[in-house]
């Protein structure tokens, strides 16, 4: 005869690291108050339990609500590093939405999370910059990172970081320069991002570059390229093996190229040739920027002369499959066989 007997362990489906959710409209405020409790294991589990509800905006604008960003500002400070690492991991999720994007500007997160911008765990540095990034992505996050006097930080963190954060904070970077360059300008931010742009890793290059862009909006951005010798190093990039590196650093020479010295020192160091030959990319952006480079340089007298014999290649590109490209190929003839 079979007899009754109760297992010592637990169902296969329930996991022990992750905290009990109450039912309903009371499973928020419950993970809140659990956010705050004294035991370490309480905190954890709800930290856990919260990462796996925070996918869904729904839930983010019940947990903003009820208070959990403020416990999770609380738990950045947490002496032990599972519970710092699990919360930045919660926070970089809510950075995903819009509404938790929002919450972050109307509770300060941005300020409590630069207290880690030197936490010893590359985990909770890793996490915090990806929060940002994503902040970055709305230009009222942006704003508010630059509001933040974080920039600066920011500029001189991309000498020590580890190369994947290095990627994250180019990009936050870049997103924050079209905002104010102000901060990042005076901070020696062009020196720190020549030296990106001799990174091995082609990512970091094409960021960096990305960032240059950003930078040189500003009539000081363009000088400040020209000033610290960058021009050279973004016409070798011109060829660089990666299309998305020369098509970004065909990028911000579309920029330095306004004013008279970017112009003439990109001749100086003959860009024109890996210009022309940026002409064939399979990018459309590495064309249309090459073109509108080429259109910058021919304005001046030495740059139309030695242009003048490749007018049928721009003739050849009002074809492109490209609008953007087409229109800039017919105002680049122009240029070139414009007549004093």
């Amino acid at each position: 005869m079979a007899h009754a007997q109760i297992s010592k362990y637990l169902p296969p489906d329930i996991n022990p690291t992750q905290a009990a959710i109450a039912y309903g409209c009371r499973a928020l405020p419950k993970l809140n108050e659990e956010l705050q409790s004294e035991d370490l294991l309480t905190r954890q589990k709800a930290l856990m339990a919260l990462y796996d509800l925070m996918h869904d905006p729904e839930h983010v604008y019940t947990a903003i609500r009820t208070g959990c960003l403020e416990s999770l500002k609380a738990l950045l400070k947490d002496t032990n590093d599972l519970v710092r690492i699990r919360t930045t991991e919660v926070l970089c999720i809510i950075a995903t939405h819009n509404v938790g994007r929002d919450g972050f500007l109307e509770h300060d997160v941005i300020h409590a999370l630069s207290f880690l911008l030197s936490d010893p765990q590359s985990a909770c540095r890793e996490n915090l910059h990806l929060a940002f990034k994503h902040l970055a992505q709305l230009p009222a996050g942006a704003k508010g990172i630059v509001n933040s006097s974080l920039i600066p930080s920011l500029v001189w963190k991309l000498q020590s970081e580890e190369e994947g954060i290095q990627e994250l904070l180019l990009d936050t970077l870049a997103a924050c320069l079209m905002e104010d360059a102000t901060d990042a300008l005076a901070s020696w931010v062009v020196p720190f991002l020549k030296e990106k742009l001799l990174s091995a890793n082609s990512n970091i290059r094409s960021k960096a570059a990305q960032a240059l862009i950003a930078v040189s909006i500003s009539l000081e951005g363009k000088n400040q390229v020209w000033q610290h010798d960058v021009i050279p190093i973004l016409v070798h990039l011109l060829k660089d093996k990666e299309e998305e590196v020369q098509a970004s650093a065909a990028g911000v020479l579309m920029y330095v190229t306004v004013t008279t010295k970017g112009k003439y020192a990109a001749l100086d160091t003959e860009a024109i040739r890996p210009l022309l030959e940026l002409l064939h990319s399979s990018l459309s952006k590495a064309r249309l920027n090459a073109i509108k480079v080429l259109t910058m340089l021919a304005e001046a007298p030495e740059g139309r002369k030695l242009l003048q014999s490749h007018v049928p290649t721009f003739r050849a590109l009002e074809e492109d499959t490209s609008v953007a490209v087409q229109r800039a190929a017919q105002i680049a003839v122009k240029v070139i066989e414009w007549k004093p």
